[in-house]
């Protein structure tokens, strides 16, 4: 399942202080981690997009300032220490830092890339979403590094947690980014087939990692080979086989492999998020159409469905491990399931229904596309068709399309071309949705992708960003509602998303920690 995912660092979960034994047997040097996603990436700029599969790719071969493990805790990763008073973050990088390539890694490189994804005109979807808006960096020396917020920002060091850095020389020119790596991370990319694998060499001169971590702990891989690999039956038979080492399988197939006894590092998940793109031009704009759609949907109905049975309803959207804010924004403010309501609302909002069992309005058809990842199997083809059959049922002209990850993201993201979008934002902090949910549309330069302007969330967010840490909890929350009660997004379905291993341990929290793997003996 293609997500937009801001989570925790993987490199932040490394195993630390692993024995010879591992929890599944005898720990081996010297192997190759053979590990399966469902999409290719494209692109691998690491800066430039949101998507889950290239947040995995990415792990391997850039870090971020600092790392955040899976009890919320902020520890060193590029930087050793940290402060923030006021509105200024400080940061001390380690020495000895260096790329893939052997040239330093500096502070004056880590205020570049702040400075690069923080200007608008660079479209990253990290602006406003891993750093604030209006933030400015500077490097005081090699390892002093300076960050001055344009307001307060309650969580801005889970963010630096998750932003990977570039090296200078990427920098400079930014085109090298789409098919090499250039970091500082763990792994470089030694060779790629796109559509089918990438190849990357461990760096034997890694120290930096999460609290120490380092490539020559134990167990650690000399090699690690990402196979694309979209079909899940596939993947699970290869695991079974012990060609593949580990792999994401979230839908039945994954009974086989817990059958099999085989390891694996859970966490829960947001698969089922409807989104409602409301530019100027779209009918999607009057929030009655929005709620009309919503509550002609079984919402359970559909949960069930794209979950094999094996979810459970949304509570927070900050909902990746570590939580920050907990509680449940969402469950009050769903709409109910009630068809004749929904029709009602679209005759009240102008959309009559004519004699061929379709709406219009100043004689033009409510017609909605909806788009979806195609990764998500025959689970989310049959949702999408009981939605298109309540919306049929409701007047509503429904074109479903399923998109490889790469077009999806084009889609939302540039050409705008959608009604309505399955697309899970999966991230821990709330301050970390307010690029995605508010400011500029993607299309002009932003994150905004469905061109949302809620005033009740903008309010709370405002409330928010004044607090510190949890106690800004009770505001996030009140702004996430005042999404669902709008129909802005509807947050219909949590999974929990079991990452398989087969001949090797890791930790994950949406994406393998590169350092935490432990090669095993057959």
């Amino acid at each position: 399942m293609v997500r937009i995912t801001v989570g925790v660092s993987a490199a932040a979960l490394a195993l630390a202080g692993c024995s010879s034994e591992s929890r599944e047997g005898e720990i081996v040097d010297g192997a190759t981690f053979t590990l399966a996603r469902s999409a290719d990436p494209g692109n691998l700029d690491p800066q430039a997009s949101a998507a889950a599969d290239l947040f995995q790719f990415t792990q391997f071969a850039y870090d971020p300032l600092l790392s955040i493990d899976a009890e919320g805790v902020i520890g060193s990763q590029l930087a050793s220490e940290w402060t923030v008073e006021g509105n200024t973050v400080s940061l001390t990088l380690n020495e000895g830092i260096t790329c893939s390539d052997g040239t330093p890694f500096t502070a004056v490189d880590a205020a570049a890339n702040l400075s690069w994804v923080s200007d608008p005109a660079n479209e990253s979807p990290w602006l406003g979403v891993l750093i604030p808006s209006g933030a400015t960096a500077s490097a005081d020396s090699d390892t002093a590094l300076t960050i001055e917020l344009a307001g307060p920002a309650p969580f801005v060091l889970n963010g630096l947690a998750v932003l990977p850095m570039v090296c200078g020389n990427a920098i400079e020119d930014r085109s090298v980014l789409a098919a090499e790596t250039h970091g500082t991370g763990p792994f470089v990319l030694a060779d790629s087939a796109q559509g089918d694998k990438y190849t990357y060499e461990v760096r034997d001169d890694y120290t930096w990692g999460p609290g120490g971590a380092t490539t020559a702990a134990e167990g650690m891989p000399d090699e690690v080979v990402i196979r694309v690999i979209s079909n899940e039956t596939t993947a699970t038979n290869l695991l079974l086989s012990g060609e593949l080492n580990a792999a994401t399988i979230t839908g039945p197939d994954s009974d086989r492999l817990e059958a099999a006894d085989l390891f694996s590092a859970d966490t829960s998940s947001i698969v089922g998020e409807m989104w409602f793109n409301q530019s100027a031009e779209r009918a999607m704009t009057d929030p009655k159409v929005r709620l009309a759609l919503s509550q002609a949907l079984d919402l359970d109905q559909l949960r069930g469905v794209i979950t094999s049975d094996k979810g459970e309803a949304p509570t927070v959207f900050a909902n990746n491990e570590p939580v920050a804010c907990p509680g449940n924004s969402i469950a009050e403010f769903l709409p109910e399931h009630d068809p004749d309501a929904a029709a009602a609302l679209l005759d009240d909002a102008g959309w009559e229904m004519g004699s061929g069992g379709t709406r219009s309005k100043d004689g033009v058809p409510l017609a909605v596309t909806l788009v979806r990842d195609a990764d998500s199997g025959d689970a989310g083809s049959a949702a999408a068709q009981l939605v298109v059959q309540a919306w049929t049922e409701l007047g509503v002209e429904v074109t479903s399309e399923a998109k490889e990850e790469s077009v999806l993201a084009e889609t939302i993201f540039s050409t705008g071309d959608w009604d309505v979008a399955w697309v899970p934002l999966n991230v821990s902090s709330p301050d970390q949705l307010v690029g995605f949910m508010s400011g500029p549309s993607a299309l002009d330069g932003g994150a905004n992708f469905a061109h949302i302007d809620n005033p009740d969330y903008l309010a709370a967010v405002e409330k928010a960003s004044a607090l510190l840490g949890s106690d800004s909890c009770e505001d996030w929350l009140t702004a996430e509602s005042a999404l669902v009660r709008d129909a802005d997004v509807i947050p219909f379905a949590n999974q929990l998303s079991k990452t398989f291993g087969s001949g090797a341990t890791f930790e994950s929290l949406g994406a393998v920690a590169p350092t935490s793997i432990r090669m095993l003996a057959e």
